[in-house]
């Protein structure tokens, strides 16, 4: 059965940028958020230059062979310089969720202007057409509406020893609470992999 899940790399205290990400600007000033996809000796299978540490590359490996198509938020899509026209996956397809037209989309990207409902629906089709592969969401956004309408299985915190003290959180208000339930937490050099399921 395909699942949905949002994953990240976050501060400790919550953010998923640095101050001031943009286009032009990145993630801004917290781009140690993700040093540790460069920072060990083991190649990923997946993604091509990085380099992480055996517990982080077995980690992100599996996750990374799990998606099977990807939802974005808009600030996500455009801190991203639209992913040069692909995806943040080599392989998966990439569906950006916006409220009005997002700019230069491409023939590989799937713009869904409609909510969130619609957005994973479309990935999950995707994710099913590729092997019954899962949906991954990217940005604090779009987790947040997804959590708000009971569509997201998992939460993954790549948690990094950090207090950025500014940037942009990974999750906004919630009209109520979202129980979590720690499936797996993993230490690593630099990072600490945390997976919980969402409890319904």
């Amino acid at each position: 059965m395909t699942k949905v899940f949002g994953a990240h790399a976050v501060s400790v205290d919550g953010y998923i940028t640095g101050r001031e990400p943009g286009a032009g600007r990145g993630l801004g000033d917290g781009t140690m958020l993700f040093d540790w996809y460069f920072d060990g000796d083991t190649p990923s299978g997946t993604f091509d230059g990085f380099r992480l540490s055996e517990p982080s590359a077995r980690v992100f490996d599996d996750l990374a062979g799990r998606v099977g198509a990807i939802v974005a938020g808009r600030n996500t899509y455009v801190d991203s310089d639209r992913f040069g026209g692909g995806g943040p996956h080599p392989t998966a397809r990439l569906f950006v969720l916006s409220r009005r037209p997002a700019p230069e989309v491409s023939d590989r990207q799937t713009l869904v202007t409609s909510g969130i409902e619609d957005a994973v629906a479309a990935a999950v089709e995707a994710a099913k057409a590729a092997g019954g592969k899962d949906v991954g969401l990217m940005g604090g956004g779009v987790v947040t509406e997804a959590l708000k309408a009971g569509l997201v299985d998992e939460v993954i915190l790549h948690q990094v020893p950090v207090l950025l003290g500014g940037g942009r959180p990974f999750f906004r208000e919630l009209p109520e609470q979202v129980r979590l339930r720690l499936v797996e937490a993993v230490p690593a050099p630099g990072v600490t992999h945390l997976r919980y399921a969402v409890e319904r």
